[in-house]
């Protein structure tokens, strides 16, 4: 079920009058409601409409709230965040920790702003956040911070256990020799039987991605709350009473977990988070004295305009079929976590363009048979209704929809794509050859400008 902000902030507008009293002393209802949160990635034109929708849950709340975030605040991309060091990120989470208990499981991109991971636990400690990661720190042997942790919340005990993505390229490159991350499914198999207990609520907070949770989901206990991210996917899976839930990226979606007992299943509920929701007094006035101080001329420039808002996978799309048609291809492809929300209405800034599509890169042509093209299509656009094994984590976006009837084909595709060919492509014998003097930021830009 997917609840508007706006229906919700309407169904709980006299809560708005509720003085804000202990969270403990407004519930009465047994079990926990879990608020949860996944790759935010510095999301500014959303961070205080997500805010002001966890505000409104937690004073309408009749079970303990707890706000579990599973990694990926930061955005090195984005030149404001960076400027400011995450001032807006580290003020969002400072209010959530105001809210009610937060548990915040370490991912790829904490180290963006800071190098050093201990940094952020320390700060995150500070603020009084739970910090749990399964990542160790190599200079000194010892956890960045404990893999996992017990609360008691709402009248029963709340484990919860962390997993980070063992995907090493994808934390910045000054971390990755400080790290040493476990492989996620035999550490579970080592470590979860004596975190997850019979008598107690279950969650499970994994950046590792969907591969590595879908071969972890066999062994846990039933009843399980397992939260998956690292791979921006939104998704639930049923499995007995466990639940398996993706929750999005961009603050553009959270996830409500209402669980009522040990062993029970949870009740999930979608509430989407729209760029025109109401916002919260926490962070508005923070928001607009840091991107006036930290938005570069470059930054503001109108590089485009868009006749109307674009979603995430229409903006992927679109970029899939400008690459195409530019290399002449029959068909092009692009890596799902090349993009991160979707084109605005209007005038579209270098800032909002750089949300869109995260990375430069160049184009890379290839030649794949049919019945090699059509095993490629068959691991594409997973932004739909896929069902869990047939999810592969990363995913390309693929476009046009239609090609001819052909032996052979033309395929284009962004670097990363190609680089990661196994992950994206499901095989390593594609013959990629690099485009000359043609780069997909400006590509896109030159299409955008032609519609």
């Amino acid at each position: 079920m997917t609840l508007r902000r706006r229906s919700v902030l309407q169904l709980l507008a006299s809560a708005a009058m509720v003085p804000l009293l202990p969270v403990r002393a407004m519930t009465a209802e047994p079990g926990i409601e879990a608020i949860i949160l996944s790759d935010l990635h510095s999301a500014y034109e959303r961070m205080s409409q997500l805010l002001a929708a966890i505000e409104a849950r937690v004073v309408a709340a009749s079970r303990q709230p707890l706000i579990l975030f599973n990694g990926d605040l930061f955005e090195i991309g984005n030149g404001v965040a960076a400027r400011s060091g995450g001032e807006i990120d580290w003020a969002f989470l400072g209010a959530l920790a105001k809210l009610a208990p937060v548990v915040f499981n370490i991912g790829n991109h904490e180290p963006d702003f800071d190098n050093d991971l201990a940094h952020f636990v320390e700060k995150a400690d500070a603020l009084g956040i739970t910090v749990v990661s399964n990542i160790t720190d190599k200079r000194t042997s010892k956890p960045f911070a404990p893999a996992s942790a017990k609360l008691t919340l709402g009248g029963v005990t709340v484990n919860v256990a962390a997993l980070a993505t063992p995907a090493i390229n994808t934390y910045p490159k000054a971390t990755r020799e400080m790290l040493e991350i476990p492989a996620p499914v035999e550490w579970a198999s080592a470590n979860l039987p004596s975190i997850l207990t019979t008598d107690g609520i279950n969650i499970v907070l994994s950046h590792a991605g969907v591969v590595a949770d879908r071969a972890i989901l066999p062994g846990l206990p039933d009843g399980t709350l397992v939260i998956g991210g690292h791979d921006h996917l939104t998704l639930t899976h049923e499995q007995g009473a466990t639940r398996y839930v993706h929750t999005g990226s961009w603050a553009s979606l959270m996830t409500v977990a209402t669980i009522t007992a040990p062993g029970a299943a949870a009740d999930l509920q979608r509430v989407a988070v729209e760029r025109d929701a109401p916002t919260s007094a926490s962070l508005d006035a923070l928001i607009a004295a840091v991107m006036e101080k930290h938005l570069t001329e470059e930054d503001r420039a109108v590089v485009a305009r868009t006749q109307k808002a674009m979603t995430l996978g229409e903006t992927a799309r679109f970029a899939a079929a400008a690459i195409a048609a530019r290399t002449k291809a029959d068909i092009a492809f692009i890596g799902h976590t090349s993009f991160g929300t979707g084109l605005p209405a209007g005038d579209v800034r270098r800032f909002d363009y750089n949300a869109a599509l995260r990375f430069e890169g160049k184009i890379m042509t290839a030649e794949v048979d049919a019945a090699g093209l059509a095993a490629i299509l068959a691991r594409c656009n997973q932004d739909g209704d896929t069902q869990l094994d047939q999810r592969t984590g990363d995913f390309l976006y693929a476009a046009p929809a239609e090609q001819p009837a052909k032996d052979r084909y033309v395929i284009a595709c962004n670097d990363w794509s190609a680089i990661n060919r196994k992950a994206y492509f499901g095989r390593e014998d594609i013959a990629f050859t690099e485009v000359p003097d043609l780069k997909l930021k400006p590509l896109v830009l030159e299409a955008l400008g032609k519609a």
